[in-house]
């Protein structure tokens, strides 16, 4: 259909005014431009695609959200009278209108980041926060000398791990396209286009465009776990297998730089892990097939890249031995190679390299059978691991450089050789995880088998732990081939010996860690003891290896503040201390939830009990001598732990960060920070030089303020247990003991739809009840962020604020903390930032779908007065408005927001019709229909689109 003239000159697919020539030119406005842009090609499109009817709607629609948005008051019935009695079909072109607007912004949003990160850097701008100059200028500043600097950039090692948890999974085709348009609005910045240029430029954009008009966002079937797996995978070859080398080589040269000829040669500052077919907690498809499978595909992927590059290097190393002299050892592994080609008789680099791939490939068989890439060229011996590899490619190196070809060492042979670093035969640390309760039924039936114990569950926990220690003085087995145990144990040992298997095959870095969910007593983690030493990854004795370490995760408020209690007295073991010490470098690793925390106290009580978790078993672990290194298991949203990283990592206390941690990436966060390659190197830079930055600083007071006393610190430390316990039980009266709560969340809240939606394999609930206390964190959080309530991120801290500042003394000391105390200020920034995103005007119209209204009216008094309270403290304590602090950040907001509007308001339509239509309505629907409202809910991205436009870590407003 051809596009209208009318319609051309009304669209204005952006909230965004006009630049002019009366003013100067702002940083924002290449933003402004590139949005424009977008929104116009998408009017267009959908003008051609669904007709201009649809689009006058759709525009109809944007101008009055922006108008009343921008007016400051919502007319909420007006946007109500054009939605009302909505065909589906029409609501479908309505929803993917404003899901695409907001995609294409957020895309176009990550280009500016790029584009002003350029600029700073042209101009000479002082570091930027988050960058590893910034890093090394605050160690600086910290009196820290060169060498200082060096020692503790040679610590650091940090370890992002992505997960499945799946608020947002995004086809591989969304992903491509979203690629290519970041890479047109790139190109465009940096080409001078006559008119020709430019009109070819902006259709080749429109392509694009109209390629997501007619790309389904979401599959129309459930994701398996293997589907899963794949989707995590492909982030390394659009972004990771070139950003962590990347990121590798500029801290080698910063050292360099620092230190000369004596610059140590650094560990990997990055290195990457999974719980992607690995973490079964819950999830009854993750078996050891599929573990297997796991492990066999993120390796096959790490050979193939090492393939793919040292196949590259043989062709571009071409000088030939009449012209250059290379080193003897050069020369041994071309003679080795076996490469009698005349054709390369006088290239010694390229058959040095021939033969290099030929092993490379027998490693790759021989591990996995086959690897895409892999056929070798002749019977050679295969590496025995990536470290033979290095010795080679350091020969290759060190040759180069001989006969005045360091140039070309540098740009071809050292990145390669960083890749091999970084990456391994393996990839990335596949983590195992379980739940305790799993694992007591399991060693239980084993030692009742094995006529240790007949009731192990039923012990005290004293006695489980002389039971266990007992049995781990042996190397003698629990398990017998000729006893028939239960499906669990089957699953759990077959599970295990998957697991030492790729030990075997790949390293000891393919399988790092165990992970042990609720964990609250030291038999917890001795269970686990028991059960890797069925499969060998534990082998105790006077030398005794631990293959993997054994991680404690601590998540609800009473297991975090029992943490330090429990490490402890696993590390007064002194068999314990011995398994750590000659095998896992005299390091215990600890996890901490944050999710579950905060779902089961609320956010300002889940956050100061984190905090007070980390102090007390940095504490614990410093008496014993044992290092510690903290995993911290944070989500997207602020109710799972998320917010900016960097702020994040800086806000620990002292020690917490000693060079070392890890931290989980979740869901929607994976696809925000590593699909683009730009803002993966920024992620990625800013984790490093938040650690270094955390670690240097970890022997200073954790609170500068003007007194700069302990006394003063005492005091905050004391104001926040007494803030936490208000918050607790202001949180707690609300979910678990206000009556009917249960049915208006479950009501209110597109929770059941959710559950049944195509986007993870992980069912949403840990049993069929209807309980808050079965239902995973993740969901929780989620359905809150859907009806704009965004309970989770700062119920609870209003009351504790009005209950605990009685006077204007007190009020004054919450306003200093903020200002002195780094964790306190992220904690407040970060509920601001939700505050700002709440909409109780938008969650009024959920609220109507509760059946019981007089109990939902009374419960969302409870949060109105809620919010008031939390609003009015955050205003008064950080003394500016909701995200003052971000200007950026708010504009982004405001200009979004219009266009939340018409999506929640057709949702809140979509729940009211599902739910109240019969049963039989859908079975009548053809099976192919695309108009049915079963359709419209479940294969429309509603859901999605807000989550993605509320979403506080993964959208920070430009420099």
């Amino acid at each position: 259909m051809q596009f209208t003239q009318r319609a051309q000159d009304s669209i204005r697919m952006s909230a965004v005014t006009e630049p002019t020539d009366e003013r100067a030119p702002r940083p924002d406005d290449a933003l402004d431009r590139d949005i424009r842009l977008l929104g116009r090609l998408l009017g267009e499109v959908i003008a051609e695609q669904a007709g201009p009817e649809v689009f006058d709607l759709i525009e109809r629609l944007r101008r009055h959200a922006v108008t009343h948005r921008r007016a400051g008051f919502d007319d909420l019935v007006a946007l109500d009278d054009q939605l009302d009695g909505i065909r589906p079909e029409i609501a479908v072109h309505v929803v993917r209108a404003f899901s695409w607007f907001s995609f294409l912004a957020n895309i176009a949003e990550d280009v500016h980041h790029a584009r002003r990160r350029r600029h700073h850097r042209s101009v000479g701008s002082a570091p930027q926060p988050g960058s590893l100059e910034h890093a090394v200028a605050a160690l600086a500043d910290l009196g820290c000398t060169a060498n200082q600097i060096v020692a503790t950039l040679a610590k650091v090692e940090v370890s992002p791990v992505l997960t499945a948890h799946p608020t947002e999974v995004r086809r591989k085709t969304i992903l491509d396209t979203q690629r290519r348009v970041a890479e047109l609005l790139h190109a465009r910045d940096r080409m001078i286009m006559d008119d020709h240029d430019r009109a070819a430029w902006e259709h080749e954009l429109k392509l694009q465009v109209l390629m997501l008009w007619q790309t389904a966002m979401l599959r129309l079937s459930k994701l398996r776990v293997r589907d899963e797996i794949a989707e995590a995978l492909r982030y390394y070859e659009l972004t990771l297998f070139r950003e962590l080398p990347s990121l590798q080589l500029d801290v080698q040269r910063c050292v360099e730089r620092m230190a000369g000829v004596a610059a140590p040669h650094l560990a990997p500052v990055v290195r990457m892990g999974s719980w992607i077919g690995g973490d079964r907690d819950g999830n009854p498809f993750v078996t050891a097939d599929v573990l297997r499978m796991a492990v066999d595909q993120q390796c096959t992927m790490a050979f193939a890249h090492h393939l793919r590059d040292l196949h590259q290097l043989s062709i571009e190393l071409s000088m030939s031995s009449r012209l250059v002299t290379p080193d003897s050892r050069l020369v041994a592994l071309a003679d080795a190679s076996g490469d009698d080609s005349p054709f390369r008789a006088d290239e010694p680099y390229r058959r040095a390299l021939r033969g290099m791939h030929a092993r490379l490939a027998a490693a790759a068989i021989a591990a996995l059978g086959s690897v895409p890439g892999a056929a070798p060229h002749r019977d050679m011996a295969p590496y025995g691991g990536p470290d033979q590899l290095l010795d080679d490619l350091h020969i290759v190196d060190r040759s180069l450089r001989s006969h005045g070809a360091g140039a070309l060492a540098d740009a071809f042979v050292v990145p390669l050789r960083t890749s091999v670093e970084v990456f391994g035969f393996h990839l990335c640390t596949l983590d195992l995880r379980q739940n305790s309760e799993v694992h007591e039924r399991v060693v239980a039936e084993m030692l009742r088998h094995a006529g240790v114990v007949d009731d192990y569950r039923a012990m005290t926990e004293q006695g489980k732990v002389q039971v266990l220690r007992d049995e781990l003085a042996t190397p003698r087995p629990l398990v017998s081939r000729t006893i028939t145990y239960s499906t669990e144990v089957v699953g759990e040992l077959a599970i295990i010996e998957t697991a030492a298997d790729a030990v075997r095959r790949f390293g000891p870095r393919v399988i790092g860690h165990y992970v042990i969910s609720k964990c609250q007593s030291v038999s917890d983690l001795l269970e686990v003891a028991i059960l890797l030493r069925e499969a060998g990854l534990f082998r105790p004795g006077p030398s005794p290896d631990l293959a993997v370490d054994i991680v404690p995760l601590f998540e609800t408020i009473d297991d975090l503040a029992n943490a330090s209690t429990t490490v402890a007295e696993l590390l007064s073991m002194p068999e314990y201390r011995a398994w750590i010490a000659a095998s896992r470098h005299d390091t215990q690793e600890v996890m901490l939830g944050y999710s579950d925390s905060n779902k089961d106290g609320g956010y300002l009580a889940a956050n100061w009990a984190l905090y007070r978790a980390q102090v007390q078993v940095v504490d614990v672990c410093r008496h014993a001598g044992v290092r510690l290194r903290f995993f911290h298991g944070r989500g997207g949203t602020v109710g799972r732990g998320g917010g900016p990283s960097y702020e994040a990592i800086l806000a620990q206390p002292p020690g917490a960060v000693d060079g070392t941690l890890r931290l989980t990436e979740q869901g929607e966060v994976i696809a925000a920070r590593y699909a683009d390659s730009d803002v993966a190197r920024r992620s990625l830079e800013a984790l490093v030089a938040a650690a270094t930055e955390a670690t240097a600083a970890s022997s200073t007071q954790p609170i500068d303020d003007e007194a700069g006393s302990q006394q003063s610190h005492d005091r905050y430390v004391e104001t926040m247990e007494r803030l936490a316990a208000h918050s607790l039980g202001a949180y707690r009266t609300l979910v678990y003991d206000t009556p009917g709560f249960v049915s208006v969340f479950r009501s209110l809240t597109p929770i059941r739809e959710i559950s049944t939606l195509n986007i993870g394999s992980r069912p949403a609930s840990r049993s069929n009840s209807d309980r808050i206390e079965d239902l995973r964190a993740i969901p929780w959080v989620f359905s809150w962020s859907q009806c704009r309530i965004m309970l989770p991120g700062w119920y609870g801290a209003g009351s504790a604020f009005q209950s605990w500042a009685i006077d204007d003394e007190r009020a004054q000391q919450l306003g200093d903390m903020y200002r002195t105390w780094p964790f306190f200020r992220t904690v407040m920034s970060n509920m601001g930032m939700v505050l700002a995103k709440t909409d109780l005007d938008i969650a009024a119209r959920y609220v109507r779908l509760v059946p019981d209204q007089h109990v939902a009216q009374r419960v969302f008094r409870l949060i109105r007065a809620e919010h008031r309270l939390a609003v009015e403290w955050v205003q008064r304590i950080t003394g500016q408005p909701l995200l003052g602090d971000n200007p950026s950040l708010a504009r982004s907001i405001r200009n979004r927001f219009p266009y939340l509007d018409p999506l929640h308001h057709l949702q809140v339509q979509m729940l009211d019709r599902l739910r109240s239509v019969s049963s039989w309505y859908f079975a009548q629907a053809a099976p192919s229909s695309t108009t049915s409202l079963e359709t419209v809910f479940f294969a429309t991205p509603v859901m999605r689109t807000v989550a993605r436009m509320l979403l506080p870590s993964t959208r920070q407003a430009p420099t």
